[in-house]
């Protein structure tokens, strides 16, 4: 897998109920993640985890709304940190985009 570079202190990981909006120069930027068919709960779990240091009750929360309603808001932040999530959770072939 490839180093990690987001796996380092993320502070604009999302809590457990709402999300947070970290903001740089006025602008809060947000990374999806976005439901596929070829990863199981648990992968998607684990990369969460890993990526966002999220707790497993939250990567459960996110990883069924991506399930159920095909996207999730997992990460908040400034646009450098949010492209740094998707590049670690895209690492696995997760589907995931950066947007304002």
């Amino acid at each position: 897998m490839m180093a990690m570079k987001a796996a380092l202190d993320l502070p604009g990981a999302a809590p457990a109920q709402e999300t947070t909006d970290h903001t740089c120069a006025g602008h809060a930027w947000r990374t999806v993640l976005f439901n596929c068919d070829c990863h199981s709960f648990d992968q998607v779990e684990n990369q969460l985890i890993k990526v966002v240091h999220c707790t497993l009750s939250r990567a459960r929360q996110l990883s069924w709304q991506v399930h159920s309603q095909g996207s999730a808001v997992v990460y908040n932040g400034p646009r450098e940190r949010c492209e740094a999530v998707a590049e670690c959770l895209g690492a696995i072939g997760l589907r995931v985009g950066v947007t304002q």
